[in-house]
């Protein structure tokens, strides 16, 4: 069992059968009484999001997870039908996962790339991605003199087909890191 005040950001526990992912963790008290922990949570299985309200003394059951490093290798086929291919970097084994497990995570993968699979017993259940990654722009509209003003943006295509909204002033070939959290530009790499 694990105290809910243990619950901290990136913890996870089992409730109902399912596993999930503490998302925020906050802890309320009030003037009498014991205090609340409200956390919101990520089910893996079916990547809701929602909010589960806790007293201080509540306890939770733990839950069993792994993680496994992989390289990803690429994508066969499209839609819900289509595979996400990775390669064991130990053994070199090759594996390949459903779109499903991946969620949102999938349209930052790029051929190569080191990833983290959270898996628990047999079972991969997600896929866990660094903060933030580096892109090369490979389409973008012109930008226009006079613009370099950070604030006005226009929508650029990277390189493994991600779609950003980036600063006027960028140009194709430019290097960007992308937060993978928002999918949101951050900054020009050098």
């Amino acid at each position: 069992m694990l105290s809910v005040t243990e619950c901290k950001n990136g913890t996870f526990f089992k409730e109902y059968g399912a596993i999930l992912q503490v998302i925020t963790y906050e802890h309320n008290k009030t003037g009498r009484g014991s205090g609340n922990i409200k956390l919101k949570v990520k089910n893996l299985k079916t990547g809701a999001i929602t909010e589960k309200t806790f007293i201080t003394g509540a306890k939770v059951l733990e839950a069993n997870i792994a993680k496994v490093k992989a390289q990803y290798l690429y994508q066969d086929g499209e839609g819900p039908a289509g595979g996400l291919n990775f390669m064991d970097p130990q053994s070199f084994e090759q594996f390949s996962l459903s779109l499903s497990v991946a969620g949102e995570s999938a349209k930052f993968l790029k051929d190569g790339m080191d990833v983290t699979l959270i898996t628990s017993g047999e079972e991969a259940l997600s896929i866990e991605l660094p903060l933030s990654l580096v892109y090369t722009i490979s389409e973008t509209g012109p930008g226009e003199r006079g613009n370099t003003d950070s604030n006005v943006f226009k929508e650029a295509t990277m390189d493994n087909g991600l779609i950003v909204k980036v600063p006027m002033f960028m140009r194709v070939g430019e290097k960007i890191k992308v937060d993978t959290r928002t999918g949101q530009y951050v900054e020009r790499v050098k």
